[in-house]
């Protein structure tokens, strides 16, 4: 229940997060062909399963660490330019909300840049936004308990796709307002915006955030958020946590080396420039490749295709994948992407003139 539920960090400190996810017991679906019928027959929301999680292979965890070591500086720069963002557009305490579980490092990042860097009174919940099914308003209710006030708000996320959740976002933020008579801003901040969405970006680049190819290990220990008919309407959404992952767990080290980064870049550098990126040109730029995609595979649901690295990672390691679509193949950001579709045996098509680094398209479990 909300309002007496101990105060949840996953593997993180306490002062780091607050999940305002309910932990729960759910056994995984293991055949990942059923899940996909279920899901786009329309007989199960994708949020009501979880597909089984396992710790990475050697070779795969070999790849994280090496895009961490190639792209944590440019994810502390950005980290650094996202919070000169929500300083310059906030005033008095922050409270960070970030959309578990993508958001939830880059939530901690943050919520450590603007104590030290900014002198920022700063609280961080992470919260469950589910597509189709908005974001959990209990959880919402909560932080206003807490004495929070609706401008004090910022929603983070690592990057947008197609644009999906952001527009859910402030579609149900809105929602909430006119129901609870709130004023909480529903845009959405970010490390990447690709599809153009975002209320501020600190870039609009397709390049591997280096957390977004692990799963619980780099996220708390918990996993993606579960709405089915264990929550109750006064719950919070759901979500496992993964205890037997505990002597594995990076999340802690992740989000400490990127701090440590951030200040050595503020202390040498200085604060980047609070710059947002071109939202209408990304944007452009995502309807039109969408329509194209559309139609040189022969996809009718939008929702099969998946552009950018770290959605394409998510379809790899979740779903039923049909297609990956590169780039460049000797590009260092899809070494992973790359060995994912070796392993399961999947075409990857390359496309020189493709607008991102990487799209995954998901196989179609109606049309046969």
């Amino acid at each position: 229940m909300t309002d007496s539920t101990q105060h949840f960090s996953g593997s993180y400190r306490l002062e780091d997060v607050e999940f305002l996810l309910t932990p729960m017991a759910l056994e995984p679906i293991l055949d990942l062909a059923e899940k996909e019928r279920l899901i786009q027959s329309g007989q199960r929301h994708y949020s009501e399963m979880l597909s089984p999680e396992s710790l990475p292979s050697p070779a795969y965890l070999a790849l994280f660490q090496s895009a961490f070591a190639a792209n944590r500086l440019q994810m502390a720069r950005d980290c650094l330019r996202l919070a000169a963002l929500i300083a310059a557009r906030r005033t008095g305490p922050v409270t960070l909300v970030s959309l578990a579980r993508a958001g939830t490092p880059v939530g901690v990042i943050l919520g450590h840049l603007l104590r030290q860097v900014f002198q920022r009174e700063c609280s961080h919940y992470s919260v469950s936004i589910i597509r189709d099914r908005g974001i959990d308003t209990n959880a919402l209710q909560h932080i206003l308990a807490q004495g929070h006030s609706d401008a004090s708000i910022v929603f983070v996320d690592g990057w947008t796709g197609k644009g999906v959740i952001s527009r859910e976002l402030r579609q149900t933020v809105d929602d909430f307002n006119a129901a609870n008579g709130t004023t909480i801003d529903g845009g959405l901040f970010v490390l990447a915006d690709l599809a153009g969405t975002a209320a501020c970006a600190a870039s609009a680049s397709d390049y591997l955030i280096p957390s977004s190819i692990l799963n619980a290990t780099v996220s708390g220990l918990v996993s993606r958020s579960v709405l089915n008919e264990a929550i109750g309407p006064d719950d919070f959404h759901g979500c496992v946590y993964y205890a037997q992952f505990e002597q594995h767990d990076q999340s802690r080290a992740f989000a400490d080396g990127l701090v440590a980064d951030a200040l050595a870049i503020a202390a040498s550098s200085g604060i980047p420039l609070a710059e947002a990126s071109d939202a209408p040109a990304m944007a452009a730029r995502s309807q039109a490749y969408m329509a194209a995609a559309q139609q040189e595979y022969g996809i009718s649901d939008i929702n099969l295709i998946k552009p950018g690295i770290g959605e394409a990672t998510r379809v790899l390691l979740r779903r039923v994948p049909e297609r990956l679509i590169v780039r460049d193949t000797n590009a260092p950001d899809v070494a992973h992407l790359l060995l994912l579709a070796q392993e399961k045996a999947i075409p990857v098509t390359v496309e020189p003139a493709l607008p991102y680094q990487a799209v995954a398209l998901i196989r179609s479990a109606v049309d046969g």
